[in-house]
C-alpha cells in the first residue's frame, strides 16, 4: 500500500511535511544552463528552508510539430543531471517514455516522473515502479481525479509503495486547459501526497502555430490558489530568458522572477498551518 509522505532521496513529500518545490528548465539544453539554474533554485529554496528537486527533461517526445527541439537525449541527459545531482548535492528527476529508459535514469534520479499524457500505459508504471524508486505520475489531462486511483493500484501491483501524483490542468474544449482545484484533495484522498504543476496548468495545447502557447501571468495565481488548497508540493518551469527556451517557453516563469512566487507561497502555506 502507498506511504504517505512519501520518500524521496533523504526528503518527504507529503502529510506534515514541507511544502516540496520541483523545478527546473522544461528541456535541457546543455550543463552550464542547467547548473546556472540549479544553482540559483538551490540557493533560493535554501534561503527560504524549502525542500528541492531539480527537474529537468532529457527528451521531450510529445512535441506538437516533428521540427520541435526535443533535447539531448538520454546519455547527454542523464550525465548533464548527473553533475548537477553530485555538484550541488541535491536529488533530481525527469521523466521517461519507454519502459526501457526506467532503469539506466533511476541510476541516476531520485524520483521517476511519468508524462501526462502517459499516465494510463501500463509497461511504463511497471517498469518505472521496478526499479526501486519513487515514481511521480502526472494526472492526464483526460482523466478524472478519482480514476487516478488505477494508476496506483498498478505501481502498487509492480511492487512501489512510494508515489505522488501531479494535477496539470484538463482539456476545456480544443487548445485550451483549466484547473479544478478540488482534484487535490480528492487525489489526497487516494492516499499519497499531490504535487500541482502551475506552470502546465496554463498551457494552450497545440494553439500557436504548430506549437504550444500559455499564460505565464496566471501561474502565480493558480500556484497560490493550489497551496491554499492544501497541496503537498509545487511544481514550476523556469528559465533565465523564458521566450529563448526551446519548449515550453510562454509558460515558464523568469529564473529571477521565482524567489517572489516562493515566498508568496510559503506566506500562504504557513497561514495554514497556523490556523
Amino acid at each position: 500500500m502507498a506511504e504517505n509522505p512519501t520518500q524521496i532521496g533523504d526528503l518527504k513529500c507529503g502529510r506534515n511535511q514541507p511544502l516540496l518545490v520541483i523545478a527546473g528548465p522544461c528541456v535541457l539544453e546543455d550543463q552550464e544552463l542547467a547548473e546556472q539554474i540549479a544553482n540559483h533554485l538551490k540557493s533560493t529554496c535554501d534561503s527560504l528552508n524549502l525542500p528541492f528537486i531539480f527537474k529537468a527533461s532529457f527528451d521531450k517526445a510529445n512535441r506538437t510539430s516533428f521540427d520541435s527541439y526535443r533535447g539531448i537525449g538520454l546519455e547527454s541527459g542523464l550525465s548533464v543531471l548527473a553533475s548537477v545531482r553530485e555538484k550541488f548535492a541535491i536529488p533530481v528527476t525527469t521523466d521517461i517514455h519507454l519502459p526501457q529508459q526506467a532503469k539506466p535514469v533511476s541510476e541516476v534520479c531520485e524520483l521517476l516522473q511519468i508524462p501526462a499524457f502517459l499516465a494510463r500505459q501500463t509497461d511504463l508504471l511497471v517498469a518505472a515502479a521496478e526499479t526501486g524508486r519513487p515514481v511521480n505520475v502526472k494526472k492526464g489531462q483526460f482523466m478524472a481525479p478519482w480514476d487516478m486511483k488505477h494508476v496506483i493500484s498498478k505501481l502498487e501491483g509492480a511492487g512501489c509503495d512510494q508515489i505522488m501524483l501531479t494535477e496539470r490542468g484538463t482539456f476545456f474544449g480544443y487548445g485550451n486547459l483549466i484547473n479544478d482545484m478540488r482534484s487535490l484533495p480528492e487525489m489526497q484522498q487516494l492516499g499519497v501526497p499531490v504535487v500541482y504543476d502551475a506552470t502546465h496548468s496554463v498551457q494552450q495545447p497545440s494553439a500557436a502555430g504548430g506549437k504550444t502557447g500559455g499564460h505565464r501571468e496566471m501561474v502565480a495565481p493558480l500556484a497560490r490558489a493550489a497551496v491554499a488548497v492544501g497541496c503537498d508540493a509545487i511544481f514550476l518551469e523556469t528559465h533565465p530568458e523564458p521566450l529563448k527556451s526551446p519548449s515550453d517557453g510562454p509558460n515558464m516563469v523568469p529564473l529571477d522572477e521565482v524567489r517572489s512566487l516562493l515566498e508568496q507561497l510559503l506566506n500562504i502555506r504557513n497561514a495554514l498551518t497556523d490556523v
